[in-house]
């Protein structure tokens, strides 16, 4: 179906997911008054990962039996956040990604060459109140095939004894989305979300957070740089996340845990928990190990790998007869992740801190918790490696 053999995307799945977590957002921290300094932040990041092939690599025509790198992402962030006048502050970010390597066209084969530059700029002002926030956030995102625009309003307030603080939050998301490759024309997509959110502070080491979000979203969802792939025009989601500190005075440390839960109109049903624990040690270092365990189930129009590839990984799994919506993504398959991670860092001065992270991702089909992976997909991992420097001033 498709003769293309280069292309250009932003939906190089987990490769632009990854870079999206590990580099700062312009989600900065609420607190109890404005702060008293400013602070500037450098990010690199460096993204591979690989995948244990089970057909023909169309890049090179070999055999993709074994293990073989895939999307590779080199990602730069540069933040800033000011105080003003004492009850302001204006924080900046802006990131340039560049975006290389291969992406399979169905499942986890057929692979296409595919390079990508993506710039994006975010700004958010906050106004500090003696009992609460007030943040206005705006961002712009751009790269060859996606265009896309976002605006965002939180607010927060706190009890008179400051230990339970409310959250209540909206955005909105306007995307263009162009692919490079016909016969596809322009496509629009529009995301609006909202959370409200409980933090309370329990004793002087325990603190905990709920929040609670719903997203709708309207417009494009399928993949057209992929072979059989059409999703619903909707998509609405629901998310649970439970946070809770506990820092340990004999150790001066500090254990965070957090547990997520997903619900989808597409089907997908995820759940990911989270641990860390941050350790401060002499000198000035810090180092903080992190476990993720990650599990989803399958989108309900998701097509597994049938007979006809199976036989041979050249051609593409035909969707059912009669099926209006249908998709050989892996990411629309039930799979299972861990995630291993560690972080060091040095302050280097009152002013100077760098840091360095670095975190192994693997992800089966047959981790998933549901225990209906698809077989038929090859073993999927993933590394990646951060480096920072901030400065106050």
């Amino acid at each position: 179906m498709f003769s293309v053999s280069i292309s250009k995307s932003a939906r190089c799945g987990a490769a632009l997911a990854t870079a999206a977590m590990a580099l700062p957002s312009l989600q900065f921290a609420y607190a109890e008054a404005a702060p008293d300094q400013g602070v500037v932040s450098f990010k690199y990041l460096h993204y591979q990962d690989s995948q244990i092939g089970n057909g023909v690599n169309v890049i090179t025509g070999a055999s993709s039996a074994g293990s073989s790198s895939r999307m590779g992402v080199n990602a730069y962030s540069l933040n800033a956040l000011v105080p003003v006048a004492g009850e302001w502050s204006v924080g900046a970010t802006y990131t340039s990604d560049s975006v290389s390597g291969a992406s399979p066209m169905y499942h986890t084969s057929g692979l296409t060459k595919m390079t990508d530059l993506r710039r994006a700029v975010d700004v958010e002002l906050t106004r500090y109140f003696s009992s609460g926030t007030l943040s206005f956030g705006t961002g712009y995102s751009k790269e060859s095939d996606y265009l896309s625009r976002s605006c965002s309003l939180q607010g927060s307030l706190s009890t008179e004894d400051k230990n339970t603080t409310f959250t209540l939050g909206g955005s909105m998301n306007n995307d263009d989305i162009n692919p490079v490759i016909p016969p596809y024309g322009a496509f629009k997509k529009k995301v609006y979300s909202g959370i409200i959110g409980i933090t309370r502070v329990l004793t002087k080491n325990d603190i905990v957070q709920l929040n609670l979000g719903y997203s709708n979203g309207n417009g494009d969802f399928s993949d057209p740089y992929k072979v059989n792939d059409n999703r619903p025009t909707e998509r609405n989601n629901t998310t649970i996340l439970i946070r809770g500190n506990h820092h340990f005075e004999w150790s001066d440390g500090t254990a965070k845990l957090s547990y997520r839960y997903y619900s989808d109109t597409f089907g997908i049903r995820a759940h990911t928990l989270e641990g860390e624990y941050v350790q401060p040690l002499s000198h000035g270092w810090t180092v903080t190990p992190l476990l993720r365990l990650y599990s989803q189930s399958e989108a309900d129009f998701y097509v597994a790998v049938g007979a006809v590839e199976k036989a041979d990984p050249t051609q593409p799994t035909p969707p059912p007869a009669g099926a209006v919506y249908y998709s050989e993504d892996q990411r629309m398959s039930a799979f299972g992740a861990i995630t291993l991670g560690l972080k060091v860092s040095k302050q280097l001065t009152r002013d100077w801190l760098v840091d360095l992270k670095y975190e192994e991702y693997e992800q089966r089909s047959n981790w998933s918790l549901n225990g209906n992976g698809d077989p038929g997909l090859a073993p999927f991992g993933a590394r990646s490696i951060q480096a920072g420097l901030s400065m106050k001033f």
